[in-house]
């Protein structure tokens, strides 16, 4: 649908349809119930990128492959590519926060529909990316949020992107977490592992951090994300 219907933006990609369900942990991108935030970087990286493959490691909600999706069928549309798709990897657990699309009638299936892997990243990642020889144009990563997870999804999927592919770490920002009490209102486990493992990323690899940095008595607005892509030989 693009991001120029505001009607589309409103109801699909920041609600479920209805605005009293607002799309799950959108805020934690810097999302409004009338603005897209930082999501509007997970609608123009794939565009810009002319993406045929976008993976989006958790899910939470769903808000970031709407993005993907509603961006996919953009370039479909408008001839920029033949075909493409997202693959969502969840191994549904509620492990660092539950998803919301499970049902078979939930909106995101209904509406959006990319492919889902219910599985953990590392099954995905030997059982059907490897074995079907799939090349990855953007990643998204904000599953497992200890230490060892990101590093193992980074480590792993890392090997199938494709020349200039751009991967993206949701949760980087350290200093969101130090001052994390409460998300809407109920305790939740501090998520430092994201932030950990950007201090050690390979120097082969650009990286850009997008961080709300306001003063302390300001709500931070984004959890933070880093953007990382393979310098070319």
């Amino acid at each position: 649908m693009g991001l120029l219907n505001q009607g589309w933006i409103f109801d699909s990609l920041l609600h479920n349809g209805d605005e009293k369900e607002p799309v799950k942990y959108r805020d934690t991108h810097g999302a409004t119930h009338i603005y897209l935030g930082g999501g509007l970087l997970f609608y123009t990286i794939p565009y810009l990128m002319k993406s045929r493959t976008c993976v989006c490691l958790g899910s939470g909600g769903g808000f970031v492959p709407r993005l993907m999706t509603d961006c996919m069928w953009e370039l479909q549309e408008t001839n920029m590519i033949n075909m493409g798709e997202v693959y969502v990897v969840d191994a549904t657990n509620g492990v660092n926060g539950e998803v919301d699309w499970n049902e078979g009638d939930s909106f995101l299936r209904e509406k959006f529909n990319p492919k889902f892997l219910n599985t953990t990243t590392e099954d995905a990642f030997y059982n059907f990316f490897v074995k079907r020889d799939i090349k990855i144009d953007y990643l998204h990563i904000d599953a497992d949020h200890t230490y060892e997870g990101v590093k193992k999804d980074f480590e792993l999927y890392s090997t199938l992107m494709n020349e200039n592919g751009i991967i993206s770490i949701h949760d980087t920002d350290k200093k969101y977490w130090d001052n994390f009490e409460t998300y809407d209102g109920e305790p939740h486990d501090t998520c430092y592992g994201p932030s950990d493992f950007i201090k050690e990323i390979p120097i082969e690899w650009e990286m850009f951090n997008l961080f709300d940095h306001r003063d302390k008595s300001e709500k931070l607005s984004t959890t933070g994300l880093t953007l990382l892509r393979k310098h070319n030989d």
